[in-house]
């Protein structure tokens, strides 16, 4: 069976004890959260979230730039008043550069992608200030709320605040 139409039969499963169909649109905890794609987070248990609590952004590394419109959506439209920019260790934002994959594009797939920023980093807790700066300096985000910044370690399940400065 290939590994979709097992999420079909598990959402069968889920779908026939749903009971949250009455969820309000904005999030309970008035938070967003902004973590990497890696699938050995899952930011519901490490936080604590239950279904419509906070709105949870991912990508690869967790970049703020990429997730500044899902941010001035998630403020403005639907009430968030905290964000938490979540990196972890062990990423693979730290295994590559540019470079590397603009090559492997090119190799693999013909592709031309030298115009895009894959946003890799060689510090941890660098990225994370970095993206602190990044929300800092975006003029369409909210600079009257809470904005911290964390390394969530995968090996403990800890995370742990990083220092903006």
């Amino acid at each position: 069976m290939a590994v979709i139409d097992e999420f079909l039969a598990a959402n069968r499963d889920y779908a026939a004890s749903f009971d949250k169909g009455d969820l309000p649109l904005p999030p309970a905890r008035k938070t967003a959260v902004v973590v990497c794609m890696d699938a050995r987070i899952d930011p519901a248990k490490a936080l604590g979230l239950q279904e419509g609590d906070a709105h949870v952004i991912r990508n690869a590394g967790g970049r703020v730039v990429e997730a500044l419109r899902s941010l001035a959506i998630s403020q403005q439209l639907l009430g968030t008043e905290q964000v938490a920019i979540i990196h972890h260790t062990d990423c693979g934002m730290l295994t590559f550069s540019d470079g590397d994959i603009r090559n492997k594009l090119r190799e693999s797939l013909d592709a031309d992608a030298d115009h895009i920023a894959f946003l890799p980093f060689s510090d941890l807790e660098q990225s994370v200030r970095d993206d602190l700066k990044v929300y800092e300096r975006s003029p369409i985000v909210r600079h009257d709320i809470p904005v911290r910044g964390f390394v969530y370690e995968v090996e403990t399940g800890k995370l742990r605040e990083v220092d903006a400065s």
